[in-house]
């Protein structure tokens, strides 16, 4: 009989000393109660617990968690139905706040989190849900991290991952972004028009302005040249004068000298002098620089008659 009893006291104590060794791996942690409170917190390694009168309560990773949340409708500020899902990135800090102060953490989390959403969105407008996700992000992350730090939980990051409108309001954006992208074409085929337009006309203007330079400089050049050429015209006429006056002047002297030695030429010198002076008007008549001459027919006999005396006195 006392052999029974020593064997049942011996496996009752290696029993108990088995029940008291508690290994706890890395990322781990364990809670231990003794008598029904909380005593405790197991660190990773080799750990000794009294038998009997310790029990482990609860044990979880310390490490971070995905948390996924999942598709949730909302109404935006203008009254649009979407659906949202996200994910939070956690992990517990404060393993016995996470068990003692909240029953089933995830369950809780899950719902603050919905609850979140649903709020920021509701202060959005559609169109501000597609391009200020980030800021909603950060908006749920601080709220979030407020909200479970008396639970020992710390949130590091949450992501909106999915934002979709309802059926109706995808087909209705789907028909504003299409007349979108056909008023954008449409305008920027109307500034292209005009640009041609205006390239046309600044084109057409200019060659009219080279054409009328073109012009006033062969108008120009041609006046030019007609002055000269009429300066020359004068110029010759001039000259064609001078020698004509020249000659006269040489056979006026020749012709006196001749009647100097010939007395009876003073009838020829007389015809002479008369055919010269209707040859002098006509050549006068003819100048480009004298168009009208006036002759009285009754001066001819008297200037002959002049004629005739100067040569009677060069006679003598």
């Amino acid at each position: 009989m006392e052999g029974f009893f020593l064997l049942v006291f011996l496996a009752l104590g290696g029993a108990g000393l088995a029940g008291s060794v508690k290994i706890v791996n890395q990322g781990n942690e364990v809670l231990v109660e003794r008598l029904g409170s909380y005593n405790k917190k197991l660190s990773p390694g080799l750990n000794f617990v009294a038998p009997f009168i310790d029990r482990v309560a609860y044990q979880d990773t310390i490490r971070e968690k995905v948390l996924d949340i999942p598709p949730q409708p909302c109404i935006t500020r203008d009254n649009v139905s979407i659906t949202v899902d996200a994910v939070v990135y956690w992990r517990i800090v404060d393993m016995a706040k996470a068990y003692y102060k909240v029953q089933n953490l995830q369950a809780a989390m899950v719902n603050l989190v919905l609850t979140q959403i649903r709020a920021e969105m509701g202060q959005l407008e559609l169109d501000d849900t597609f391009t200020a996700r980030s800021q909603i992000n950060e908006i749920l992350l601080r709220d979030l991290d407020i909200a479970t730090d008396p639970w020992g939980v710390k949130v590091t990051r949450v992501e909106l991952r999915d934002i979709i409108p309802s059926k109706a309001v995808q087909e209705s954006m789907e028909l504003q972004m299409s007349a979108e992208r056909r008023k954008r074409a449409a305008i920027l085929t109307s500034e292209g028009e005009r640009e041609s337009a205006v390239n046309t006309a600044r084109g057409a203007a200019e060659a009219r302005i080279l054409e009328a330079e073109a012009r006033q400089k062969a108008a120009i050049l041609e006046a030019e040249a007609q002055q000269k050429a009429i300066v020359l015209k004068a110029q010759a006429e001039r000259q064609q004068q001078v020698l004509q006056a020249q000659a006269t002047a040489e056979a006026l002297q020749v012709i006196t000298s001749v009647l100097k030695n010939d007395p009876n030429a003073h009838e020829a010198l007389q015809f002479l002098m008369a055919q010269h002076y209707l040859d002098m008007g006509t050549a006068i008549g003819a100048s480009g620089s004298s168009k009208v001459m006036f002759m009285d027919p009754r001066s001819i006999p008297a200037t002959l008659e002049g004629m005739k005396a100067i040569v009677g006195d060069n006679g003598k």
